[in-house]
């Protein structure tokens, strides 16, 4: 009932910045969490950020200070503004959405990141 759609990633030069979308469409819910999530090949899925119906902002310590995650006004999008990116931001990001009212978790087919030397 909800479907996620993540965009703008791409091959970057280190020290780049992108800015990922993630476009939600169907029964949308509020309050919710929508999150961003990462992948390299081999590794586990971590958290990058997460924001909250409010307007509450958490980030991982290997983001802070370089992302910002934050709601589009009328589109049902959460972008990821990623700048100074490294190397080691190369993964698949994907961006995770869930009512406070159920249990469902919904993700995107993800967008991968390439951050080259």
């Amino acid at each position: 009932q909800v479907q996620l759609v993540e965009s703008g990633g791409g091959l970057v030069q280190a020290g780049g910045s992108l800015r990922l979308s993630c476009a939600a469409s169907g029964n949308i819910s509020r309050p919710n969490v929508v999150s961003w999530y990462r992948q390299a090949p081999g590794k586990q899925r971590e958290l990058v950020a997460t924001i909250v119906s409010g307007g509450m902002r958490s980030y991982a310590d290997s983001v802070k200070g370089r992302f910002a995650i934050s709601r589009g006004d009328a589109k049902n999008t959460v972008y990821l503004q990623m700048n100074t990116l490294k190397p080691e931001d190369t993964a698949v990001y994907s961006c995770n959405y869930q009512a406070f009212s159920g249990a469902r978790v919904y993700w995107g087919q993800g967008t991968q990141v390439t951050v080259s030397s």
